[in-house]
């Protein structure tokens, strides 16, 4: 009589413990997947490539994108998606590196302003220097030396360089700045210059403190 003959096909053998163990595996991958993508809550803005000076037409080639953590405060800063195809003029002196802040710029469309050299005939504050912003005091002349009551000539005039004195100025004293004023106030500025005024500044905004 002939036994039967063997089967010679493996049975497939399950362990439900190296299920288990996928199961684990797999979703110890994606809970460290969303752990690293919710912890990256960096945003793009624009940081300046090199110096920026107060009149300055700034386009994307002269900023530098850089990702850094804001947090709610990424609306004072200058993002690639809020920088207009024409560019930007720049209000303030902004230093190499620096991120570009909403307020230090303007749309070039609404440039209004242009630089004029004003002499002083007081001392200069030592608060003030490139980017600060001042309003531009002057007295009116009467003759011999005599003045009549200040005025504010220009409000709120941004500083764009302090002009070193040399020569016979420079032991005088006086010193000159050019600043970046509304073009409807030129005319104002031009006359109180020819007229020999007493011109000063006067800082709007104070120096943080060490």
């Amino acid at each position: 009589m002939s036994k039967p003959a063997k089967s010679t096909g493996q049975r497939f053998w399950f362990d439900p413990r190296f299920a288990i163990g996928l199961v684990l595996v797999v979703a110890a991958v994606v809970g460290v997947y969303w752990i690293v993508a919710g912890s990256d809550q960096t945003t793009a803005v624009f940081a300046a490539r090199s110096t920026l000076a107060v009149g300055d037409h700034v386009e994307a080639s002269d900023l530098v994108a850089t990702r850094v953590r804001l947090g709610s405060a990424d609306a004072l800063y200058v993002t690639p998606d809020r920088l207009p195809q024409e560019g930007l003029l720049v209000t303030r002196t902004i230093a190499a590196g620096e991120l570009v802040p909403a307020s230090a710029v303007g749309r070039t469309s609404g440039a209004e302003s242009t630089s004029i050299v004003v002499e002083l005939t007081s001392s200069l504050a030592a608060s003030i220097g490139p980017g600060s912003v001042v309003d531009v005091w002057s007295s009116r002349s009467t003759g011999q030396a005599a003045y009549g009551p200040p005025t504010v000539l220009v409000g709120r005039a941004a500083v764009v360089r302090l002009i070193e004195p040399s020569g016979l100025a420079a032991t005088s004293g006086i010193r000159s700045l050019e600043v970046l004023v509304p073009k409807d106030t030129v005319a104002a500025v031009l006359e109180s210059i020819a007229n020999r005024d007493a011109i000063a500044v006067v800082p709007v905004n104070a120096p943080l403190g060490e």
